[in-house]
């Protein structure tokens, strides 16, 4: 039986996998697709993943697992430029880099190679990725890219907060949107250390989702909120700190409380659409429709940025936790 493995990200959480029966013969002559992923965030490295699309009479799931089956194995030249007004502002080569924290999957693992750069990105510019395959393949993706932006509440002046344990108080997570930001996703992250018999103090935490806004327009400047109830946040402590089982959580000596961050994470209209596309299906037949914004390629190129603002728990709110019996 001959197969077809389509490679994606799992950067992204996303694969696709295609196969025929050995009563159809679906395949055409071989052709080079290529694969770009990256998402562009002006605080931190750009990576950018490109591989191909790989055809085989073996096994798709065997082939897979064989890095030169979706790897380039000459490195490639890929140019990253900043535009303003028609403008080119900045012209980068990335490098490559190998990184060992690909999660175990579908494909080859841990290892992958990505192409990056250090250089700092200008969130007033727009971004364009020209990746040259071949003397006659290039492969180019555009996008904007999202800049600060400001979260009104909780205010950024008061260090700590108090989770208070009224029914009826309802607290609000509010922002003001940045240029190109088209979804946003919030939520409030506690955090705390956690020391067991015989084991290093370790940190975990536990987050708190507490929404979605997909904007009307990508202009920014618009104020948005989300709602939440403060005294949710001791039920939920229940419901996520303990481990399910018992003798390990017996084995825990302690607990004790680090920070709790509000977190929103934006995402740009290419990415939106992207997720959109690709999220859940409904009904026995679970066909999606493809997105790419690839040029002469598969993909996505997109832009994102995660912005926070880290609070201590109050002590009225570290003294009502305490009361929960979670060893903190």
């Amino acid at each position: 039986m001959r197969k077809f493995l389509l490679y994606t990200i799992v950067l992204l959480g996303i694969t696709s996998l295609f196969s025929c029966d050995d009563d159809f013969n679906i395949l055409d002559e071989y052709q080079d697709i290529t694969i770009v992923y990256g998402l562009l965030n002006p605080d931190s490295t750009t990576y950018i993943k490109i591989n191909k699309a790989f055809l085989g009479e073996d096994n798709a799931l065997v082939m897979a697992r064989v890095e030169d089956s979706s790897l380039y194995r000459k490195k490639l030249q890929v140019t990253l430029e900043g535009w303003q007004n028609n403008n080119l502002q900045q012209s980068y080569q990335l490098d490559t880099i190998s990184i060992n924290n690909k999660e175990d999957g579908v494909f080859y693992n841990p290892y992958q190679l990505l192409y990056y750069t250090n250089e700092p990105l200008n969130s007033e510019y727009n971004y364009k990725l020209q990746v040259l395959v071949n003397d006659n393949k290039t492969v180019t993706a555009e996008t904007g890219l999202i800049g600060d932006f400001s979260i009104i509440r909780p205010i950024a002046a008061y260090e700590y907060i108090n989770f208070l344990t009224n029914e009826n108080i309802m607290n609000y997570l509010e922002f003001m949107s940045p240029a190109n930001g088209k979804r946003f996703d919030a939520l409030i992250r506690f955090n705390y250390k956690e020391k067991s018999l015989g084991q290093d103090t370790i940190t975990r935490y536990f987050n708190w989702g507490l929404g979605t806004i997909i904007a009307d327009n990508t202009d920014g400047n618009r104020e948005f909120r989300l709602g939440y109830k403060p005294v949710s946040f001791y039920s939920l402590c229940e419901q996520n700190i303990p481990y399910e089982n018992t003798a390990k959580e017996q084995e825990v000596v302690y607990r004790e409380p680090l920070s709790v961050d509000f977190i929103i994470s934006v995402a740009n209209e290419e990415f939106n659409t992207y997720m959109e596309v690709n999220g859940s299906s409904s009904g026995i037949v679970q066909v999606k429709p493809e997105y790419t914004n690839i040029n002469n390629g598969l993909g996505l190129f997109a832009s994102r940025y995660n912005k926070k603002v880290i609070k201590l728990l109050h002590n009225e709110s570290l003294f009502n936790l305490r009361q929960l019996n979670l060893k903190f």
